[in-house]
This record gives C-alpha cells, sequence and structure tokens, in this order.
C-alpha cells in the first residue's frame, strides 16, 4: 500500500514516551485521578492546556520564527473537518475556492460535499516544476469572473500534497498580494508542515504576512498532528484565522467536531515536553529523508526520476516515458499494470487532477 499518505516512521518514539509518562493518560493507574474531571464536560473551546500546547507546537515546526494565540486555535474532527468549517464559514452555496492543480482529491469531498462550495482548479504543469505562478492564477481567476463564478478564495497546500515540495517566500508573497488585491479569502493547509527533510527550509503564510502589509482578515491556516506526528486516527484537526468574525463563527461550529478530552489531555501533555518534542522532529526528519533518498536513488538507476521534493510522506514519480499515449487512459492503463501485475498501489496523477498524465505519487513512510 503505496498510495495512502501515512507516518509510521517514528511510532517507537511516541510509545516510549507513553511509557515513561503514565500519568499524561486518564485510562492508567498513575493517571486516574484525573478521569473524573476529565471525562465530564469541558469547555467547547478545548481544554486550555491543549490549546497553548498545540499553539506552542505550531511555532516550534515554524523554527521558531512565528508564535501563535492559543485563544485562535480552534479544533475540528481532523483536517477533514477543519477544512469543512472553514469553507462553511467562508462561503455561500455556489461559491468557489481557486485551487492549484495537481491537488489532494478529497478536497472535492471536503469543501464541496455539504458545503456547496466549489473548485476551480489552477492548472500547473513540469514547465515550472508544478510551482503556481501569478500568470496561472490571474487567468483562472479571470475565466471563472467571466463564467459568473464567484471566487471567494484561495487555497493551498504548503507543504504539497501530491509534490512533496514547498512553497518558497517570494511565491508566498505573491500569493498573499494576489488575495489581496481582489480582497478573496487565503487559506492554508499546512498539515505536511513538519515533514521537512532538506532544504529549502518551511516557510509559513504565518511568516510571511508578519513582513507584509496585507488584510490580515483574509488569511486562515489549517492544520493537523495527522501527518507530522503521525497521528490521523485521533482526528486533531486545528482552524487558526486571523479574522476574529472566522474565529467566533467555527467556534459556534466546533461543537460537531471537537477533540475527544482524553485525546487533547493526552497530547497537551506530549506536546509541551520540550525536550520530546526536539527529538522527535529531528529524528522524524532524519528518517524521512534516509526513506526518501533509498526510493528516489534506486528509482534513478532503473531510469525513473522523480520532481525533487523535500517534504511531505511522498514522492512525484514521472512514468511519462512508460506511456503508450499521452492521455489519461493510457496512465490508468499503466497504473492497472504496477496494481495488479507488480502488486504495489501507487496513485496516479490524475487523481490529483494534474494536468499531463503519467505522473504518479508514490507514498514512502
Amino acid at each position: 500500500q503505496m498510495g495512502l499518505a501515512e507516518n509510521q516512521l517514528c511510532f517507537d518514539l511516541i510509545e516510549d514516551w507513553i511509557r515513561k509518562n503514565p500519568y499524561a493518560s486518564i485510562c492508567t493507574a498513575e493517571g486516574v485521578d484525573e478521569f473524573k474531571e476529565i471525562a465530564n464536560f469541558q469547555d467547547y473551546h478545548g481544554l486550555p492546556e491543549f490549546r497553548k500546547a498545540v499553539a506552542k507546537f505550531m511555532g516550534k515546526v515554524r523554527g521558531g520564527r512565528v508564535t501563535f494565540d492559543p485563544d485562535r486555535i480552534v479544533m475540528g474532527g481532523g483536517v477533514t473537518g477543519a477544512n469543512e468549517q472553514i469553507i462553511f464559514c467562508l462561503a455561500d452555496p455556489g461559491d468557489a475556492f481557486l485551487v492549484p492543480s495537481p491537488y489532494y482529491p478529497a478536497f472535492d469531498r471536503d469543501l464541496g460535499w455539504r458545503t456547496g462550495g466549489e473548485i476551480v482548479p489552477v492548472p500547473c504543469d513540469s514547465s515550472t516544476n508544478f510551482q503556481i505562478t501569478r500568470d496561472a492564477l490571474e487567468e483562472a481567476y479571470e475565466k471563472a469572473r467571466e463564467a459568473n463564478i464567484n471566487i471567494k478564495g484561495l487555497i493551498i497546500t504548503n507543504p504539497s500534497n501530491p509534490l512533496g515540495i514547498t512553497l518558497d517566500r517570494d511565491t508566498l508573497k505573491s500569493l498573499v498580494s494576489f488575495i489581496d488585491e481582489k480582497n478573496i479569502h487565503f487559506v492554508c493547509d499546512e498539515i505536511y508542515a513538519a515533514t521537512l527533510f532538506c532544504p529549502p527550509k518551511f516557510v509559513s503564510v504565518a511568516e510571511v504576512i508578519q513582513e507584509m502589509d496585507c488584510n490580515l482578515d483574509l488569511i486562515h491556516i489549517v492544520y493537523s498532528l495527522s501527518k507530522d506526528m503521525g497521528l490521523p486516527g485521533f482526528r486533531v484537526g486545528i482552524v487558526y484565522s486571523y479574522n476574529d468574525a472566522v474565529v467566533s463563527c467555527i467556534r459556534k461550529m466546533s461543537s460537531f467536531g471537537l477533540v475527544s478530552s482524553q485525546t487533547q489531555y493526552l497530547l497537551a501533555s506530549m506536546l509541551s515536553d520540550d525536550e520530546f518534542v526536539e527529538k522527535f522532529l529531528a529524528e522524524s526528519s532524519k528518517r524521512l529523508a534516509k526513506r526518501y533518498h533509498i526510493f528516489t536513488k534506486r528509482l534513478e538507476k532503473v531510469g525513473i526520476n522523480c520532481l525533487k521534493g523535500n517534504a511531505g510522506l511522498f514522492f512525484w514519480m514521472d512514468l511519462r516515458h512508460l506511456l503508450q499515449q499521452e492521455t489519461v487512459d493510457a496512465e490508468m492503463k499503466l497504473w492497472g499494470t504496477i496494481l495488479n501485475d507488480v502488486k504495489l498501489n501507487v496513485s496516479p496523477g490524475s487523481s490529483f487532477h494534474c494536468q499531463e498524465p503519467g505522473w504518479f505519487r508514490v507514498c514512502f513512510a
């Protein structure tokens, strides 16, 4: 199974911490004294120590170059719930968001199934190493306007899923300038922020806006511990907005997708352990780098190239030279061969709305 973006490389570090800190769970003899308090009703804003620990962790992941206000931390049921919450707050049914493609396939579900929101893809291709350009944004925006589509915002994943690359500072500044000029929202999904394994470093939109004169009410970050900590089953989704009205609105909605108080209690203790967090982040980066280089170097030896990546749990593999034709049908036929004959499940680029047949996402963690 190489089609699922799971991070299983550092479970041993988390398990070791749990063994050394049994009090952090209310379901152990050492922690049972807290059971009654945590098991009873809690503030729907979340445990204060949890929000404080998450804010601190988010800052540490971003190199300490930016700080986050715990009072702006709002919970969602994983990043799936967090993404849906932000769309409910920003858009009406039929409103649309620009999304650079290739993009995470489940955005179609998360952003639109219940909210009625629409996606307008902004095609990016190999000629620019799939980097989003201002020209491509302007073209997609104008085409949408001509079609009477109301564009409410721009949504990106940084680091990118499926590309495994980060946006540089200048590109992020260009995107912020674009949304500021158009007076539309900017939602940055930074779920892979701590999966960096080689330069260049990750630059968060939170860092960039400190250097710019822009409307902060338009800036929103979606985050989770599913990828950085490898805890998707914990369903920890976070919305961090610089817009007071959005924070207030999502707070009211968050009761439909809260993180379990038991989970909050455990993670508050774990993320507050500075020594553990430093060790975990460093070792995770080291192990991701080792896996990435093993795969990509071996593929090079058999004539298969990949987009040069520096983050994420996957790489973007180029099999265009193996296609019988430059079509999606040919891509799916090749995918079927890999799946049924080689017995590996990798993800075809067309599932990510990639415009160029022959690219595949391969998960390695």
